[in-house]
């Protein structure tokens, strides 16, 4: 039994195989928009943090 294949997976795989050059502006769009460095949580991040309570709704502490 096959495995469903939507209408427009079936459009892009064949539009993919017929524009392979596409393949590269996808790669810098996904890397414009996705791929990003992270930035490991510095010292100052870690001092303007605010303390969470143990239970948010609890109006008596």
């Amino acid at each position: 039994m096959a495995m469903y294949e939507s209408e427009h997976t079936k459009f892009m795989r064949e539009w993919m195989a017929k524009h392979p050059q596409e393949l590269e502006e996808q790669k810098k769009g996904r890397a414009l928009w996705w791929d990003k460095p992270q930035r490991l949580q510095t010292e100052e991040d870690r001092e303007a943090k605010v303390p969470v309570k143990p239970y948010y709704y609890d109006a008596n502490h």
